[in-house]
């Protein structure tokens, strides 16, 4: 999965940098920009997320209020 996370990230930042050289260069590259932007925040985040958080427990990852008070409480 690590690898894949690497292969996409190289991907993306090609794909940007692609679309600003061809913009410079008086072309369209708002499409190539567009397209890794879009892969970024439809493919690369969710499968970060996914292999950040596949083996932690639900109740891990929640903001849980009452927990909270009771460490600012004990804090004081």
């Amino acid at each position: 999965m690590k690898k894949i996370l690497i292969a996409l990230v190289t991907i993306t930042a090609c794909l940007i940098s692609f679309g600003y050289f061809q913009k410079n260069n008086g072309l369209n590259g708002d499409k190539w920009i567009g397209i890794g932007i879009l892969l970024v925040a439809f493919v690369l985040m969710p499968l970060f997320l996914y292999s950040r958080f596949r083996n932690k427990e639900t109740r891990e990852r929640m903001l849980n209020i009452s927990s909270k008070k009771k460490e600012d409480a004990d804090n004081q």
